[in-house]
């Protein structure tokens, strides 16, 4: 399932507009930072199937393209 707008539009507010990726394995010394406008970020669910992740603000988090490619990429 996708994100409520209202969702997306408070987790693009959290990011400052940056990418929130943290995952090592991206070679990211801490957060990964790249600059996103909210319709060119990714809304990620944190446990990345979408079917086991509540549409929460909690449960979203805002990657670049590059970083979602990564992740969805991992989970298959």
């Amino acid at each position: 399932m996708e994100f409520p707008d209202s969702v997306k539009d408070a987790a693009f507010r959290r990011s400052g507009g940056q990418c929130e990726c943290k995952r090592a394995s991206h070679n990211h010394s801490g957060r990964c930072n790249t600059t996103v406008t909210r319709y060119s970020a990714e809304f990620n669910h944190i446990p990345v199937d979408p079917k086991t992740g509540a549409n929460s603000l909690a449960n979203c988090e805002v990657l670049c393209v590059t970083c979602c490619r990564e992740v969805v990429s991992a989970a298959c």
